[in-house]
């Protein structure tokens, strides 16, 4: 049974939370050994240690990441998933997941970290991946562009003018449009668009990001990142 241990802990990675009866239903359609419902039962019933070291818990029939549980947002989550569409991968790319840290390094991904690599750490490509997976992170649970500029700001990075910030992070927004995230089962901002056209499932602009300048206080903190007032910086 270790390999349906996997394929619970990669989905609950996938999806945040799956109930019992997809776990069975995705794994026997990669596998020809096949699983019914009562063989996941037991989990529910006594504390699974290598499930709970990769912060998966049971409840109500679903397995759940921990962190949902933790800021109690079960019924809240299982809200946002309400009739969207489950991302599945094949089995080898599915299993990935097993990692809590795995993500897909997307084509946008690559483009984000081979600027970053370049402009901001000087070919040190390490760094910039941290920084990266950071981004992600944020992208990936709450995406907010104060966050994004903290993020650029706690490593020391500041942007020549608004308009080199503007090209940055319509950069990270592209990134974040295809970042796989629990609300839509798996599925991408963009690929849940496409597959569900409502106003409110909308991603992020893919149109450039622009900050406007008219709508900047003048003792605000710049935009550009350089932790300076904007009076004291873009705006001169």
């Amino acid at each position: 049974m270790k390999l349906l241990k996997q394929y619970i802990i990669a989905l609950t990675n996938l999806y945040g939370m799956v109930h019992k009866e997809m776990v069975v239903e995705i794994y026997n359609e990669q596998n020809e050994e096949q699983i019914i419902s009562n063989d996941l039962n037991s989990y529910f019933k006594v504390v699974d240690e290598e499930l709970e070291d990769a912060f998966v818990l049971c409840y109500k029939n679903y397995f759940v990441h921990e962190t949902i549980m933790e800021f109690d947002e079960f019924d809240i989550m299982l809200n946002k998933k309400n009739n969207k569409p489950y991302y599945i991968p094949k089995k080898n790319e599915l299993l990935n997941y097993t990692d809590e840290w795995y993500f897909e390094k997307t084509t946008q991904y690559k483009i984000l970290l081979k600027y970053i690599t370049e402009n901001f750490f000087k070919g040190d490509i390490e760094a910039a991946e941290e920084l990266c997976e950071d981004i992600q992170g944020l992208c990936q649970f709450d995406f907010k562009m104060q966050s994004i500029f903290n993020e650029f700001n706690n490593k020391g990075i500041s942007f020549n003018d608004i308009d080199h910030a503007n090209e940055v992070l319509q950069m990270v927004i592209d990134f974040s449009n295809n970042i796989r995230i629990w609300d839509n089962n798996g599925f991408t901002p963009h690929e849940i668009f496409e597959k569900i056209e409502k106003p409110n499932l909308k991603p992020l602009p893919s149109k450039p990001f622009i900050i406007n300048k008219d709508k900047i206080g003048r003792n605000d903190i710049c935009p550009c990142g350089s932790g300076k007032k904007y009076k004291k910086c873009c705006m001169d």
